[in-house]
């Protein structure tokens, strides 16, 4: 075996930690209310997580490095078979992904929203987001949280998602044109979507920062969920009681080691768009404004 097939197995054998489970509750049609969303909200298949690319740079040796010719971006180089350079198709969707995460790592993190997000998609309404589990304080209870505290979301992808109620309360009335210019990196979910822009720069991306994007993204879920207004005791996840300062010190505390975790990850993930933008402008011969 190749040293990189030993790299593709200890990755397989991650990931399959995290794949193996949601496909045994599909096959029983078990729907789980924290990490199903790893797996629903965000499009990566597990099939496709399970697939280990190399990312740019790396020649593939060995008979089953030919493989890896069934997907248009390889090809076979002096030695083996390497990652071609960016198609200029993608170029567009690399440099808004870079362009992103700069724009987040520059501002200042923020540590105030205490998971209020959640609490806002429920927010006077009877239809539930996870309708299965019940709400730890009530309907009336979990309104009065919302209306008690600031509301301060900064990110479009979960404001989208709040009541109409719940809308007027946040402090910035978000807009997609505007994400450039709200998304900041104490925010949860701009943590998670680490993860997003990874896989969408599938299979230039390393399978390595690929899954380390998942990891933080599965631990942020959690603590996601444990803050929200439902009660997945049965689950064993302990609530974090933002309605109280304790629980809010708490969600603030974990809130400010996830971005710490997020720092080298979105650092990495620029690197990589730097890399396959200079690589692309290498390619074609042209300089691109970006």
């Amino acid at each position: 075996m190749t040293s990189w097939e030993s790299r593709r197995a200890a990755h397989q054998a991650r990931v399959r930690a995290w794949t193996d489970p949601v496909r045994e509750r599909r096959a029983g049609g078990v729907a789980h209310p924290v990490l199903d969303f790893l797996f629903t909200y965000y499009s990566y298949r597990p099939s496709r997580l399970l697939r280990w690319h190399p990312g740019p740079g790396v020649v593939l040796t060995g008979p089953a490095a030919r493989e890896y010719l069934r997907w248009p971006a390889y090809r076979t180089v002096s030695g083996g078979v390497a990652l071609g350079p960016l198609p200029e198709s993608r170029g567009a969707a690399v440099r808004f992904v870079r362009s992103l995460l700069a724009a987040t790592a520059e501002r200042t993190p923020r540590f105030g929203c205490f998971g209020l997000h959640e609490w806002a998609m429920v927010y006077r309404t009877s239809a539930m987001r996870h309708e299965s589990w019940p709400l730890r304080l009530g309907a009336a209870g979990t309104d009065r949280v919302v209306e008690s505290l600031p509301v301060r979301c900064t990110h479009f992808d979960a404001f989208r998602f709040f009541t109409p109620a719940a809308r007027p309360l946040n402090e910035v009335q978000l807009s997609r044109p505007d994400q450039l210019a709200q998304e900041q990196p104490g925010c949860l979910h701009a943590g998670m979507d680490l993860y997003k822009w990874a896989y969408k720069l599938d299979p230039f991306a390393p399978s390595d920062l690929v899954a380390d994007c998942f990891e933080l993204a599965h631990d942020i879920r959690v603590l996601d969920m444990c803050a929200s207004p439902y009660d997945l005791s049965a689950l064993g996840y302990e609530p974090v009681e933002i309605e109280t300062a304790r629980g809010r010190a708490e969600y603030a505390r974990r809130q400010a080691a996830f971005t710490a975790r997020a720092a080298p990850l979105r650092a990495r993930l620029i690197s990589l768009c730097d890399e396959l933008l200079a690589e692309a402008v290498v390619a074609t011969g042209r300089v691109q404004d970006w």
